[in-house]
């Protein structure tokens, strides 16, 4: 076991422990977003259509807010970006605990959804800057498990706060936000390759390549399409499932008992997963992954039993386990140095789209069609993305490939380096490719 951890958590570096840290601590506390529609209809009084709105505009400023942190952490910089939205979060979160009325709600919640999500793109790209390429997959192995860990105590943990006063949940989300920000604020420091001479290339739109590069890369949006699919299918779990079970003559603690599988698998397993990934194709871990994951969701077709229902969970959290850690250092690997922020929020907006249409699609296909159709679909649609992974697999591995090589071998606008001296900042492994870069990067010293 003592083997098997140091293969699991050594050699990482150790901005990376302060980050997963934070993590940890702001999700053990992320109790608003669980039980908001709850304290919404229940505690205000709020009827459905009220409460839906409420959430979707947070839905809405988590868009913004992804889009907006990508392009901050790149111009900006990566620790800014962080501290200015956790700080505003914590401060939004409380705010939002104290606002009564129905248009008050909808905006603190639009702007708690902005800086809330707008973290996620400096985060993830502060991960690929500090984090050599060998070690990415260990590292969002690890991540991965903070958040399902944290999430998983944090519903249980929020469930007892809301038995006593539902401002507990705000009061002790901004906390733990506000907790995580000053470990940013102290321990980390910035990880943004810093800026040089620009290509004539990138000097011909100003400030240098913007959005539309990230969405005019075929490869790069392709793989996210792929993931989009995915979503759709995973997060059925949240929305179409407790239905599908509740007309099965299931309760609602039932329920519940059964998605736990989900989190408690991959707090008991996910650690596991590198070891068994190491040195695979990926292209073929991702297939393998989004076909398990259809099937898991397919199994539903058939289940009427509690019994049917968690194996089902089991199922598909395999899929998720395996596919998890690989989707994410390969989305580090595909995104540019000098844009990893925009790639990353791009990426998150992916994300939520998926997981906005899900409930939306899910539902309309289970009302008109049925249920045995919605879970045969998904089935459908996990075989064909499996295939579309197989299929795109070649072109994304020659793009990664090429981002490698270009920061391995000097070109006109990027001279030989001498090998650093201790101390001294190192060449960026995943430098971008002259064709998309608008800066020479360097990175600064890893501890």
């Amino acid at each position: 076991m003592r083997g098997w951890l140091q293969q699991a958590t050594g050699g990482l570096p150790r901005q990376f422990w302060f980050l997963w840290t934070g993590t940890l601590i702001n999700r053990l506390g992320a109790f608003v977003v669980i039980y908001l529609a709850i304290y919404l209809t229940q505690a205000l009084h709020f009827s459905q259509s009220q409460a839906g709105l409420v959430l979707g505009a947070y839905g809405v400023g988590g868009a913004v807010g992804t889009m907006t942190g990508g392009v901050l952490a790149d111009r900006w910089g990566r620790r800014p970006t962080l501290l200015t939205a956790q700080f505003g979060a914590a401060a939004l979160m409380l705010t939002l605990g104290f606002a009564g009325g129905f248009w008050q709600l909808a905006a603190g919640a639009l702007l708690l959804g902005v800086f809330a999500e707008g973290v996620r793109p400096a985060f993830q790209a502060m991960m690929i800057d500090i984090v050599p390429d060998r070690d990415r997959i260990r590292a969002y192995s690890l991540n991965y498990w903070a958040i399902n860990l944290g999430f998983a105590s944090a519903a249980v943990l929020a469930g007892f706060a809301a038995q006593f006063d539902y401002l507990l949940l705000f009061v002790v989300d901004a906390g733990t936000t506000l907790v995580t920000a000053v470990i940013s604020l102290i321990f980390l420091a910035e990880t943004r390759p810093t800026r040089t001479a620009q290509p004539a290339e990138a000097k011909r739109t100003r400030g240098g390549p913007g959005l539309g590069t990230v969405f005019r890369d075929r490869v790069f949006v392709g793989f996210l399409l792929l993931n989009f699919f995915v979503v759709l299918v995973v997060m059925q779990h949240m929305s179409t499932l407790p239905i599908a079970m509740s007309a099965d003559g299931l309760s609602p603690a039932t329920f519940g008992w059964v998605i736990a599988i989900n989190g408690l698998m991959i707090v008991a397993g996910q650690l596991f997963v590198p070891k068994l990934i190491d040195g695979r194709n990926r292209t073929r871990v991702l297939a393998l992954a989004t076909l398990i994951l259809g099937v898991g969701f397919g199994l539903n077709a058939f289940a009427g039993t509690v019994a049917l229902y968690a194996v089902s969970v089991v199922i598909w959290t395999l899929g998720e386990m395996l596919q998890a850690p690989s989707n994410s250092a390969l989305i580090a690997e595909l995104s540019p140095a000098a844009l990893r922020g925009r790639y990353q929020g791009v990426n998150s907006l992916s994300w939520s789209a998926g997981s906005a249409l899900a409930p939306i699609v899910g539902g309309v296909v289970q009302e008109h069609l049925g249920s045995t159709v919605l879970w045969l679909s998904c089935a459908g649609i996990g075989v064909v993305m499996a295939a579309g992974q197989i299929a795109s697999g070649p072109a994304r591995e020659r793009r990664v490939a090429a981002l490698r090589q270009h920061s391995a071998v000097p070109t006109a606008t990027q001279p030989a380096m001498a090998p650093p001296s201790v101390g001294e900042a190192r060449p960026d492994e995943n430098a971008t490719p002259p064709s998309i870069a608008a800066e020479t990067v360097r990175v600064p010293a890893r501890d």
